[in-house]
């Protein structure tokens, strides 16, 4: 697994909006993958469990939607 963290999302999304300008916010550096760019982003959130967008990914960490889990899996990828 990629050791930096991954951002699922759409243009549009008003949580994934959130979710990446708290991972600015927090200095914290990630990759967006547009689920409607590449077919094969869409499969690694389902692959996760997930259906829709937001997911957030760092190591074994996947968190879907903008949650306090998200401080969690921050606080790991700071480290």
């Amino acid at each position: 697994m990629s050791e930096s963290v991954i951002v699922y999302s759409t243009d549009g999304c008003v949580e994934c909006n959130y979710v990446k300008n708290m991972l600015k916010e927090e200095g914290v550096s990630f990759e967006v993958r547009d689920i409607f760019e590449k077919e094969e982003y869409q499969q690694e959130v389902e692959k996760f469990g997930f259906m829709g967008v937001p997911v957030t990914v760092y190591q074994e960490m996947a968190i879907k939607g903008f949650t306090p889990e998200l401080k969690n899996l921050i606080a790991k990828a700071k480290n």
